[in-house]
């Protein structure tokens, strides 16, 4: 079976269920449980796009059939054949063009396309040089999302005498967040001559990043038995700024082993709030990769796994080059990608992207 017959199979499925969901929300009992209304309204939301483009291309392949017929079904009248004739031609261009919107949606209406974004930057090898780039990395993230008009909020950070982040997490809100962003996840190498260094060397160093799509309650419930917290005095760089009240949160998820700190805010419930919404994240983030490990043991996609031992890019500063080592990208704007002109970048992953869900898609259907 082709991919667009497959898909063709999959938009019928998506219609029925598109149609049960509308059936179950005029449902008194339903409309009750709010919990179960929201998430069937979310669901409902996002199979529409699907559903508009299957009903134009049902009855685009109802007009094909029609014009099939005639030229099939002539009986020698010349101008009816070549009406017939030209109509199927247009009717199959836009029967491709629509197919192509489809593939398209399947990327830009996932589950999680559509999320805010949860964002996690740790130094990795290369000591205050790391934490130097991880600063950097954050800043540049920073800048885009200002160019974006997103919302940026800062969760929990961890700094270093010299003005580097030994980690740093923050959250960015606004339209295609996770979309833009999810290809960030991994390994950022960075190649220049440190500030710290006097004999002019260039040195190697790295940062990770994991981009969390951020989820609400009606995405993933937590149990308030398999979370342990923990409150705790917060600190600033060499120990200044002390608090004197035990205001910073730790929180710790039993079952999975995930812990999640938050001491930005002077509040304990402002912490308490903020170290929730990432453990939401992680966990969501988590309960996927292990769904999709049982589900393909011997194939894990690159894109958008949060897989953070992959390099993924090298910024090499003395040739002003950023390398994404995952399509053989190169860019010698590297000055200009650090001030937040990430738009080429994200341009080119989302079009990979696009590629690599044609992949499982077609494998899972």
């Amino acid at each position: 079976m082709q991919i667009n017959d497959k898909l063709l199979k999959k938009l019928r499925e998506m219609f029925e269920r598109h149609n049960e969901l509308e059936k179950q929300l005029s449902d008194p009992e339903v409309i009750a449980d709010n919990t179960r209304y929201t998430s069937y309204v979310k669901e409902h939301g996002r199979l529409s796009k699907f559903v508009a483009k299957y009903l134009q291309l049902d009855e685009t392949l109802k007009q094909k059939e029609e014009a099939n017929a005639i030229i099939s079904e002539n009986n020698g009248d010349k101008d009816l054949y070549e009406m017939a004739r030209d109509e199927l031609g247009s009717l199959e261009e836009k029967e491709i063009e629509l197919f192509e919107e489809v593939k398209g949606c399947f990327f830009t209406e996932g589950d999680d396309a559509g999320k805010n974004a949860i964002i996690e930057i740790r130094a990795g090898t290369g000591g205050d040089e790391a934490a130097l780039f991880a600063a950097d990395l954050f800043k540049m993230y920073t800048k885009y999302a200002e160019k974006q008009k997103w919302k940026m909020e800062m969760l929990d950070s961890s700094y270093t005498e010299i003005g580097g982040f030994k980690e740093v997490t923050f959250s960015i809100e606004g339209e295609s967040v996770y979309s833009k962003l999810c290809f960030e996840s991994g390994t950022h190498r960075v190649q220049r001559v440190p500030t710290t260094e006097t004999s002019g060397r260039i040195h190697t160093s790295a940062a990770t990043v994991a981009v969390l799509p951020e989820v609400e309650d009606v995405d993933i419930k937590i149990d308030p038995k398999d979370i342990t917290v923990d409150t705790f005095r917060s600190s600033g760089p060499g120990g200044q700024k002390v608090n004197k009240t035990s205001s910073a949160i730790r929180i710790t998820h039993a079952p999975t082993g995930l812990v999640v700190k938050c001491m930005d805010e002077k509040s304990q419930h402002r912490n308490r709030a903020k170290a929730m919404r990432v453990l939401r994240s992680r966990l969501y983030t988590f309960m996927q990769d292990q769904t999709k490990n049982e589900r393909d043991k011997t194939r894990r996609s690159q894109i958008g796994s949060g897989d953070r031992s992959e390099k993924i890019r090298t910024y090499n500063f003395p040739q002003n080059r950023v390398t994404d080592h995952r399509i053989n990208l190169n860019l010698y704007s590297l000055d200009k990608i650090m001030l937040g002109e990430l738009d080429d970048l994200i341009k080119a992953m989302m079009e990979y992207g696009k590629q690599e869900k044609m992949k499982e898609l077609a494998a899972t259907l």
